[in-house]
């Protein structure tokens, strides 16, 4: 009889070919963190990568705010950050060990948070409590992964200080027994059980013309509208009345007794963008682009005549969008094609998706090319949008009319938003890996300079 496996229970040893290890694997990025268990299919815990503050950042009374449910709560005062730049490295470490310390301790229930006094993770003491008390609880010198070996990610530029200070993180702050840090296009390709292949990756981050891209071409295309289609987002409606499609919205909106800070309205805007971007936007298929045709029509003509797709906003404004579904999307191909205004202008063209595969492909030898073609990996949200993976084919047979192309695109939305997890929840439960690990005692050696050395 099989039983249920609680989230907070690491695999069994079977599962890793006998070894007995219950290895961590952490995936963090500039929209979500991503943990779990070393042999596991998605990571146990998932959470946003924004954090809330109420309070002065420099205040010891400062209280964060971590986890889905809570940041999305019109609270006074609350400000909205983020630890990660968009380009998907640590800004702010401190922040950011706090963060990743709560996606491990608040869902993978079996571990302990550090410190109280010390992580963050607590609110100050009310009454005059006694921390004291609390760290005598928590047990001296407790640390939160001591028994456990992590596995962590991170993209392909990240500094050599980023990387030591990840080590110090891993082996100072949680006191884990050995480490590893792995590349994210690594990690992809693994997942796509591929040992080598080319990793197109449309997140948010890096490149303009990734997940944030999409997001700015919709504001852009909203407030060009004419009438202006109205952005409000979900905390800000008490009721709504139906309306006809394009009539104006009839709903009671909610009022504060203090204001709500522009970093928190900003982020609920964007659930409603993304909701938008999830059941609306479309990739131009191709053959070619939007903006071109035959016989004197063009694309985005053709698409005009096509069935719309219906968008209700959380105040009752809906309507049916039609051809410019796809306008919002063609920037990432065509860099003449996105929406501008006098905040954001045009994105270079050597930023587009075919350009930065053209790039990445010229970097490696020419007898390379053919076999880098035919294992292509697609991952990100973004690439969920319905038709991208056909005008990829279509980008890349007309740019390499000559090699085989050949996708690996996983049906499975998990699949796609998680596969750098996926991949080292792979690598992690190798036996063959755990030779690999750096251990506490090469660290306290060596240093965190080993990292560099090691983990290539």
């Amino acid at each position: 009889m099989s039983g249920v496996q609680s989230s907070s229970v690491p695999p069994g040893a079977q599962e890793y070919g006998g070894d007995e290890i219950s290895a961590l694997v952490l995936d963090p990025g500039y929209s979500s963190v991503r943990a779990g268990f070393a042999g596991e299919d998605v990571p146990k815990s998932v959470v946003p990568s924004h954090y809330g503050t109420i309070g002065p950042l420099d205040s010891p009374e400062v209280k964060y705010i971590f986890g889905d449910n809570s940041i999305h709560t019109p609270l006074p005062n609350l400000h909205i950050h983020n630890p990660m730049s968009k380009d998907g490295t640590v800004e702010d470490w401190d922040t950011a060990t706090k963060l990743w310390e709560y996606a491990i301790t608040s869902r993978l229930t079996n571990f302990k948070a550090s410190n109280p006094a010390m992580n963050g993770l607590n609110d100050p003491p009310e009454n005059g409590g006694n921390v004291e008390a609390d760290i005598e609880a928590s047990g001296e010198g407790e640390k939160p992964l001591e028994d456990n070996p992590l596995l962590m990610t991170e993209t392909g530029w990240n500094s050599g200080k980023s990387r030591e200070r990840s080590i110090e993180v891993a082996m100072e702050n949680w006191g884990c027994p050995a480490f590893w840090l792995a590349r994210n296009g690594v990690c992809v390709a693994f997942a796509g059980g591929k040992a080598s292949a080319l990793v197109v990756d449309v997140g948010v981050m890096r490149s303009p013309l990734a997940g944030n891209f999409i997001s700015q071409q919709l504001r852009i295309l909203f407030s060009t509208s004419n009438p202006q289609i109205p952005l409000i987002p979900h905390y800000l409606v008490a009721s709504k009345t139906p309306v006809d499609a394009g009539a104006p919205a009839v709903a009671t909106y909610r009022q504060f007794d203090t204001s709500i800070h522009d970093s928190f309205r900003r982020l609920e805007e964007e659930r409603v963008l993304q909701e938008f971007k999830e059941s609306v936007v479309q990739v131009w298929q191709g053959p070619g682009r939007l903006n071109s045709g035959q016989q004197g029509t063009t694309n985005e003509e053709v698409v005009k005549s096509w069935p719309g797709r219906p968008f209700e906003m959380p105040d009752g404004w809906n309507q049916v969008f039609g051809g410019e579904r796809f306008r919002v999307s063609e920037g990432m191909w065509d860099a003449k094609m996105a929406l501008t205004d006098p905040e954001n202008p045009a994105p270079p063209q050597s930023q587009t998706i075919p350009a930065l595969i053209q790039a990445s492909l010229a970097a490696v030898d020419v007898d390379i090319r053919p076999h880098l073609l035919a294992n292509v990996v697609i991952t990100g949200g973004t690439s969920l949008l319905y038709g991208f993976t056909d005008r990829l084919n279509s980008e890349l047979t007309q740019m390499f009319p000559g090699p085989r192309v050949r996708l690996s695109a996983p049906g499975n939305t998990a699949e796609r938003r998680f596969a750098s997890w996926i991949g080292g929840s792979i690598l992690g439960s190798l036996g063959a890996f755990h030779q690999m690990w750096v251990s506490k005692k090469e660290y306290e050696e060596h240093g965190a300079g080993i990292v560099e050395k090691r983990c290539k």
